[in-house]
């Protein structure tokens, strides 16, 4: 199911759907030419729009700008830290490694070491991430303990760290947490996940009954980046242009849309 789960919505992106209506334009082309242009047509428009800055800032930022830092950031019991963001140090590289996500982990420890009125901003950091390995019988460290590399390098204690490397979606991030939250008798919770993601986590924890006070990080679109788009002609013209960066944004934004769909089908949210 996991499997599926990550091999089937690819006939849904951008660049799966594209690919799959050019292969099927070509095969149509000599039997079926008005076939093969509707589907060549579609493949065309597809690409054309989900690489449009315009168009995937504007999708992007339907998720993100729902939930902004707050300010001032709320004490909490605990911090807890989506995985989804780390590298696991293989060969050649020397330490383990952060993607474009890893403002999670970082913003977390920042937020640990931060005080409200003399008070702590939490007492502890949660990290939950599992991995599954395609590798075959390799077994890799979980994100979890990937990020808390980077949490002692950032000055966390051992002690205020406590790792949760089994789960390997969101609704099963949530699941473990809560168990560690009532194991530990944790209440209040400040949850750190990428701002693009933060919409389907709040609604996964709140599912469960686990009030949580979103702190997003990693934002794809500030607001002041749609701004300077359109601030002078070749801002516009530039926006107009296809930009691989922006079939990216546009995936993810989807993704976390259908994500959001088929846990409501499930009840998860």
């Amino acid at each position: 199911m996991f499997f599926l789960s990550k091999l089937l919505p690819l006939f849904i992106y951008p660049i799966g759907l594209s690919s799959l209506l050019m292969a099927v334009g070509l095969l149509w082309l000599w039997r079926y030419p008005r076939r093969a242009t509707v589907a060549l047509a579609l493949a065309l428009s597809i690409l054309f729009i989900s690489s449009n800055p315009l168009v995937s800032n504007w999708l992007v930022s339907t998720l993100e700008w729902r939930y902004l830092p707050p300010n001032p950031m709320p004490t909490a019991d605990a911090i807890v830290v989506l995985g989804g963001a780390t590298e696991p140090a293989l060969a050649p590289r020397p330490w383990v490694e952060v993607r474009e996500q890893g403002d999670r982990i970082l913003y977390a420890a920042h937020l640990y070491h931060q005080k409200q009125d003399g008070q702590k901003q939490a007492l502890k950091l949660i990290l939950s991430g599992g991995r599954i390995s395609w590798r075959g019988g390799s077994s890799d460290p979980s994100e979890a303990d990937d990020m808390k590399e980077f949490a002692r390098a950032m000055a966390v204690p051992d002690s205020a760290i406590i790792l949760e490397g089994e789960s390997l979606n969101t609704r099963q991030n949530a699941v473990n947490v809560q168990k560690i939250l009532t194991a530990q008798s944790l209440q209040s919770v400040l949850l750190v996940t990428s701002a693009i993601h933060m919409p389907r986590a709040v609604a996964i924890f709140n599912k469960l009954g686990i009030e949580v006070i979103p702190a997003p990080t990693d934002y794809l679109v500030p607001t002041e980046l749609n701004q300077s788009l359109r601030a002078t002609w070749q801002g516009q013209l530039l926006s107009l242009l296809p930009e691989a960066e922006s079939v990216s944004r546009f995936t993810q934004a989807m993704k976390e849309y259908v994500g959001f769909a088929i846990y409501r089908l499930r009840g998860w949210v």
